[in-house]
């Protein structure tokens, strides 16, 4: 079973509980379809679990078959940067559909990010040392397509539907739990 090599850092963006029981990570790509379908199956399990878990997203633009991955990923990065990181996540993966430049300028002015700042950020890569670290180590740990989730550091080798995340989220919990 592949494992996590790139440990949790103040660099990842992370929502949930702080002192979480467990931590799902997922590595995707904001063009891909099948991470457009996990999103919300995620948020469901954030509202199930509450404080007892804590996500983190990481990006592993795969640009050869997806080209507005990566342009994605640094408009998510720059809305991280104004606190609104989770806000143009959910929205980009709601919008996915019609995922494109315009979409994401649009995004970011609802969001009232600065257009200027944007088209800056993406003209000069400003996030690209974030998003290619968040991609090596993603290699490093094994990821080969997205989404890839890792649950407490071990990789979910089961589907992307709730009951199926669940499950892994479920063990992970019950493997903590105090021994009556």
């Amino acid at each position: 079973m592949s494992t996590l090599k790139v440990p949790i850092n103040p660099r990842d963006h992370r929502r949930g509980g702080t002192n979480a029981t467990v931590t799902l990570v997922e590595y995707g790509d904001y063009q891909c379809p099948v991470c457009a379908i996990a999103n919300p199956v995620v948020r469901s399990l954030e509202n199930r679990y509450g404080q007892a878990l804590s996500v983190v997203f990481r990006h592993f633009p795969m640009i050869e078959v997806h080209p507005f991955a990566g342009t994605a990923a640094e408009t998510a990065e720059f809305a991280g940067d104004h606190g609104l990181f989770w806000e143009m996540h959910d929205a980009i993966f709601s919008n996915q559909h019609r995922l494109s430049i315009q979409l994401l300028f649009a995004i970011a002015s609802t969001l009232q990010l600065s257009q200027i700042g944007l088209r800056d950020s993406i003209a000069r890569s400003l996030h690209a040392d974030k998003i290619q670290a968040d991609f090596i180590g993603g290699v490093r740990s094994g990821v080969n397509g997205t989404p890839t989730f890792f649950v407490n550091g071990l990789r979910h080798e089961g589907g992307f539907t709730a009951p199926e995340l669940a499950a892994s989220i479920q063990t992970a919990m019950d493997v903590l739990a105090p021994v009556r």
